[in-house]
């Protein structure tokens, strides 16, 4: 994929990630003692949040991309401005600086052995809002991608609103519009909205959902994440329904290592209207269902893996690859992004993924019950017939 064969835009939340390093032996009672003294080793820094995650990964994938996250012009933000910069291109070319406002960071505390333990400050990702985009600097955009409403305050409080009429612009001057979502903390704010209310508001102008399955099943059912333990074909089937039929075109439910699950419009009107992106196959993307298991790799970290597997979703959609296609090209960038520590660093060239996928590179089994489903050997996937579908529609 050439560099400036599609041009998008990501926006949304953007932090910087601080990671102490510690001692192999260290426990969490060594470690939390009120009024100790610890030693750590340095301190590494970098870039969290879905606008660097799925940006970063689109970039090195050979997307032409730039960032939409929001810094104050306090220390940590020029550190995640330098950061940005140092990646190249025109990645920080729409990066937003607040004065007066703090940056968000996180402290991340891991010490072998141990879960880890997150200190977040949402900093000016909560006074983020659709006012802080101009249209101006989106409209020559082919697809525009925003990360994480539930961790900023202005794009949720309203109840979507204001986001929404966002979109509707976009999709008016006819860019393609995709979003990404995150699990909020039960206890927080965010925790409280009335996500289903939320959804109904906004997914009418989203081209391209592409949530958790576990973000999902708290939103629309008000239950904890630990619902998606007992997935299963039908369960995905319903609940991707509903976010068709609250408006979205095409809903791609990221599974975790079970993999990536996708389903489509019955709608050939609304695909043929996704704007810039619009399929040049409308009839393949239409009325479809499929599961993707991931590929066989050796995990060392799994932070950014979600984020990763959209960079790869959305950049085979820009190429107008056939579903199956797009679906295996996602899952393979989510698989190298596992195979290194942080989110980006293992994402390769597209040219790479391509081969590797190629090469005959080994998916895991399917661990979900799918009750009359077929397996597709030779595109890797696992489909729904259709006359399936028709019965659920």
């Amino acid at each position: 994929m050439a560099e400036g064969a599609g041009e998008v835009i990501v926006a949304g939340h953007i932090c910087l990630d601080m990671f102490p390093t510690f001692a192999d032996g260290e426990t969490r009672e060594k470690v939390l003692v009120p009024g100790a003294l610890v030693d750590v080793g340095p301190a590494v820094l970098a870039l969290g949040g879905a606008v660097a995650n799925t940006g970063v990964a689109l970039h090195r994938l050979g997307v032409s991309t730039r960032l939409m996250g929001k810094v104050g012009d306090d220390l940590f933000g020029r550190a995640i401005l330098d950061l940005v910069r140092g990646l190249g291109g025109a990645l920080a070319q729409d990066m937003l600086v607040a004065p007066g406002e703090h940056s968000s960071y996180s402290v991340v505390i891991s010490p072998p052995g141990m879960d880890r333990i997150f200190l977040h400050h949402p900093g000016a990702n909560d006074t983020f809002g659709a006012q802080d985009i101009a249209l101006e600097q989106v409209r020559h955009a082919r697809l525009f991608h925003f990360g994480y409403p539930p961790l900023m305050r202005r794009i949720y409080q309203d109840g979507g609103v204001s986001f929404a009429l966002l979109l509707r612009a976009l999709k008016e001057q006819g860019v393609t519009t995709s979003l990404d979502m995150a699990l909020p903390d039960p206890a927080s704010e965010a925790g409280h909205v009335d996500w289903e209310h939320w959804l109904t508001n906004v997914l009418p102008f989203v081209d391209i959902f592409l949530p958790s399955v576990d973000e999902i099943i708290f939103m629309l059912s008000h239950s904890d994440s630990h619902a998606g333990k007992h997935l299963d074909g039908p369960r995905l089937s319903e609940l991707a329904a509903r976010l068709l039929q609250f408006g979205a075109t095409i809903v791609a439910l990221k599974l975790g290592d079970a993999g990536l699950y996708l389903r489509t419009t019955d709608d050939g009107e609304r695909l043929r209207h996704v704007g810039a992106v619009s399929p040049e196959d409308v009839l393949a993307w239409r009325h479809l269902e499929l599961l993707t298991p991931c590929f066989q790799v050796q995990v060392v970290g799994t932070t950014g893996a979600g984020d990763c597997t959209i960079a790869g979703f959305l950049a085979g959609f820009l190429q107008n690859l056939s579903p199956e296609e797009v679906m295996r090209s996602a899952v393979a960038v989510g698989a190298s992004s596992v195979e290194q520590a942080d989110a980006t660093s293992g994402v390769p060239s597209w040219s790479q993924v391509q081969a590797r996928i190629h090469a005959g590179w080994a998916q895991c089994p399917v661990t979900l019950a799918l009750p009359d489903w077929q397996e597709d050997q030779e595109r890797g996937v696992w489909r729904r017939p259709d006359e399936q579908q028709s019965q659920s529609n």
